[in-house]
């Protein structure tokens, strides 16, 4: 299966690999995004905003953190994340707990509903990045099982 030419890349211009994985990429995750689930209004905006629902995914990811460490993972302003934290915890979604050597701290950890909720999330998008990666050839899968690492080590730096 190969790609049809970018209408957007200026003729004769060589195709450029970070042009190309910027833009499907953006559009995975714009697509992947659209498969939320209902959100308070019944909508498919989701229960929670994309900066509510990753802070709650890193935490579960990452195991309990002060908000500061949560702030610092998720490269958002404490003020911001306080916010963040204010929420998901009036959600149910998260807990506080004291400290175990700090006791002017706290550390926080994700809910039996927080856990539930990610876990939803991520079976939607699953299921069906799955029926289309059933849609692909043995070669083109295995082509991304060998590229997603690489991706990973890309979205990491």
């Amino acid at each position: 299966m190969s790609t049809p030419p970018n209408p957007r890349r200026a003729p004769g211009r060589a195709p450029g690999l970070a042009e190309d994985l910027r833009i499907s990429i953006a559009r995975l995750s714009r697509r992947l995004r659209t498969l939320r689930g209902p959100g308070p209004d019944g909508g498919g905006a989701g229960p929670l905003s994309l900066t509510q629902f990753a802070a709650l995914a890193a935490i579960q990811r990452h195991g309990s953190m002060t908000p500061r460490e949560l702030a610092d993972h998720e490269k958002v302003q404490p003020p911001s994340m306080t916010r963040v934290i204010a929420f998901l915890e009036e959600q149910g979604l998260l807990a506080r707990s004291p400290h175990p050597t700090d006791g002017r701290q706290v550390v926080l950890s994700v809910t039996d509903a927080g856990g539930e909720l990610l876990q939803e999330e991520r079976r939607r998008k699953e299921a069906w990045l799955s029926r289309r990666l059933e849609e692909l050839t043995p070669e083109e899968r295995e082509i991304l099982r060998r590229a997603a690492p690489i991706l990973d080590k890309i979205s990491r730096a």
